[in-house]
């Protein structure tokens, strides 16, 4: 929190008639000027006589002097001071190189030329005393921290926490999964209520005959299965294709997970692991990314 330094600057120009500012330049003033109290309208507008300005931007730092006498009527430690006055002046600098006039209360304005130096345009004398400008900001700083501590008190600012974004979003994961696996579920009883086991069709090749087994993943009994067609409404979802042992591992292993997967073999080489859900156009994209996410590899749609 920095405090009002262009007051500060002008009371120090008024007492010790040499004010130098780094990056700036030197101030200079014939007498000492006495603020009087304000007393009309018409003090306000006092010309500051007898100032003079030489522009030097030359000057590295500020006297320890000025350091000082902005730390005893601000009330901030020395290094504070120096801080503040030095955002002061970088602030100025800034504003006069876009070329614009830059107003230090109590003193004047500042111009560049086109030489890259300064000119100065002597201002008002300020008609508050410094001792009432030290009060006043002592209490308005009073009066900040005490507002400050208030809020702090009844409003407590909420500590930011990393950690909901990704809980949220494994949470909303879980869901996911959750709706989907009961979903599974609940189409996997009906299947079986309305076949009365939950069986996989297998042909035999020498009399290219349906058969039913009941564990499709034992090495013997897996000998060719027939390509399913999905039914009305349903949409066939391929999880996999592989190898016959591959195939077989991995069909166990979604069965034991209660998924109702199939698996399927035109040529005894490549085995197809899929699923028939019923879906509508508009959810087959969204439950294939859902799988996709669930089995771990690019799920795909079969037309």
């Amino acid at each position: 929190m920095t405090v009002k330094i262009a007051p500060l600057l002008a009371h120090y120009l008024y007492t010790n008639k040499r004010l130098d500012l780094p990056g700036i330049g030197t101030f200079l003033l014939d007498n000492p000027v006495t603020v009087e109290p304000e007393n009309n309208k018409q003090s306000k507008n006092i010309p500051l006589e007898g100032v003079s300005f030489e522009s030097n931007t030359t000057i590295k730092e500020a006297p320890e002097e000025l350091i000082q006498y902005i730390s005893t009527h601000s009330g901030r430690i020395k290094p504070l001071a120096s801080a503040d006055l030095d955002s002061f002046l970088w602030l100025a600098i800034q504003f006069i190189n876009i070329g614009k006039p830059y107003l230090i209360d109590g003193i004047g304005s500042l111009n560049k030329v086109n030489s890259g130096g300064y000119s100065f345009t002597p201002g008002n004398i300020l008609t508050e005393k410094l001792s009432d400008f030290v009060a006043k900001e002592a209490a308005s700083t009073a009066s900040r921290e005490a507002d400050h501590n208030y809020k702090t008190m009844f409003y407590p600012q909420k500590e930011k926490t990393q950690w909901k974004k990704p809980v949220a979003i494994l949470l909303i994961l879980i869901g996911i999964a959750l709706a989907i696996w009961g979903g599974y579920t609940v189409y996997k009883r009906t299947s079986t209520d309305e076949s009365g086991a939950d069986s996989t069709v297998l042909v035999d090749k020498k009399e290219n005959t349906p058969i039913t087994n009941s564990n499709p993943t034992q090495k013997d009994s897996i000998i060719e299965v027939a390509p399913q067609k999905p039914a009305d409404g349903n949409t066939k979802f391929i999880l996999l294709i592989a190898d016959k042992q591959k195939a077989a591992q991995r069909l166990a292993k979604l069965k034991n997970f209660q998924w109702p997967v199939l698996m399927e073999t035109k040529d005894s080489i490549n085995y197809k692991i899929y699923m028939l859900l019923p879906a509508t156009a508009a959810d087959t994209t969204r439950l294939k990314d859902s799988l996709t996410m669930l089995n771990g590899k690019r799920v795909y749609i079969e037309r």
